[in-house]
């Protein structure tokens, strides 16, 4: 018998895992499923700017060769202007690397990095790519917390006290996901210092850096590191509805003259894979100029923003549940008060509103959060879908709850 490699003992992906493998079969017997459990835009009708199609279009020609393996320049340098124009310095196209998405990246940037054995200090609740990649890469995750209680930022304390000498890395995922918290200057300052302070890279996932509510406003890490490396990641499959495309990038910035053995192996890793998608790389500078067509989604009025106020005010109405309001992103993360229920966890939750309501959700656990009593809804479906959903998700918390 052929069997799995080892390291994928303990990597896991619970937006795709079983509870998605029982919904497939569930529609494959006939059932209509409402899926919330996937910030995929396009099948809610959220589609690429027209004028990033026009140009993959007209431009198809020029992208049936591979490109530079760090990315066409056109699109790097779009990226280096974007990066300048909010303020951070020391961006060079040099160090701009182009993707198959963010996933691709953070994949890329892991295995250039780590050793077996060696730590990353990783959010709980994480998207979880961050912590089955860096099992993937022989590494270990450790989890900080997050803290419920003060909006989900993190627990600076509690990050500070895991660092030991294993350490090689922090992430920062901002605006987050599952929670949509936005981290305030103070706590990027903070976490800034701890790793200059301890000679560790700084990863910040910022792949929802303009979808943004209620006036929050996102500030880059790398504004506030300059003694270590910072490495932020993004791309156009969110701001841009784009996911498909698969086009992101990381950029390098701060103390890059410590890093020239690490760049070494990203630029290795960068050429073995030959090039990233070359036809959505030459929709990256259009995306990144002229209007931000994301900007009218999330203001009052626009589609985004509407559907946000009524899935948060459809789920906190339901007995049991409360949810810290999300400031960006497209997602809640509520949680259940078990003691009210039958329901004895969130997989229990989640598989049981799956078969009897035929609404897919991901459980809380998935995203690396200890305590099994929260779940993540995604708010992009339509606001009659949105509705449907949570009368289905109210009744059944309420079928289930104690006597």
């Amino acid at each position: 018998m052929f069997v799995k490699s080892d390291r994928l003992r303990g990597a896991r992906y619970e937006i795709r895992g079983p509870v998605y493998d029982q919904a497939k079969e569930l529609e494959r017997q006939g059932y209509r499923i409402t899926r919330l459990n996937i910030g995929n835009p396009a099948p809610y009708g959220f589609d690429t700017p027209d004028e990033m199609v026009h140009d993959m279009i007209v431009n198809i020609r020029d992208a049936q060769g591979y490109s530079d393996s760090q990315g066409l320049y056109s699109a790097r340098i779009a990226v280096q202007q974007l990066y300048h124009s909010r303020g951070i310095a020391g961006v060079h196209t040099d160090s701009i690397y182009l993707g198959n998405g963010v996933s691709e990246l953070i994949l890329l940037c892991l295995q250039a990095l780590l050793n077996p054995g060696d730590e990353v200090l990783v959010p709980s609740p994480d998207y979880p790519l961050w912590t089955s990649a860096v099992h993937l890469c022989i590494g270990k995750s450790v989890h900080y917390l997050c803290d419920e209680a003060s909006n989900w930022y993190p627990d600076v304390a509690d990050l500070k006290s895991k660092i030991t000498g294993k350490t090689k890395a922090i992430v920062l995922i901002n605006p987050n996901n599952p929670t949509g918290a936005v981290y305030p200057p103070e706590i990027l300052k903070q976490i800034a210092q701890i790793a200059e302070a301890n000679n560790l890279v700084l990863f910040s996932d910022e792949i929802y850096d303009r979808i943004l509510y209620d006036g929050a406003k996102h500030h880059h890490a790398a504004s506030y590191v300059n003694d270590t490396l910072c490495i932020t990641l993004s791309g156009l499959s969110k701001n841009h509805r784009a996911a498909g495309l698969r086009a992101g990038w990381a950029v390098f910035t701060g103390a890059r003259h410590k890093a020239t053995s690490y760049m070494e192996g990203v630029n290795a890793l960068a050429s073995m894979r030959l090039c990233a998608n070359v036809a959505a790389q030459l929709t990256i500078q259009t995306a990144l100029g002229g209007k931000q067509s994301i900007d009218y989604l999330v203001s009052p009025g626009g589609r985004l923003y509407q559907q946000r106020e009524l899935a948060y005010n459809l789920i906190t109405d339901i007995p049991g549940i409360t949810c810290v309001k999300p400031e960006g992103a497209f997602y809640l993360f509520p949680k259940i008060d078990l003691s009210k229920s039958t329901l004895r966890s969130d997989l229990e939750l989640i598989m049981g509103l799956l078969k009897e309501k035929h609404v897919l959700l991901v459980q809380g656990t998935g995203f690396n959060w200890a305590s099994p009593d929260h779940f993540r809804v995604v708010f992009l479906p339509p606001s009659d879908v949105l509705r449907e959903a949570m009368s289905k998700i109210k009744e059944f918390v309420m079928e289930k709850a104690k006597p």
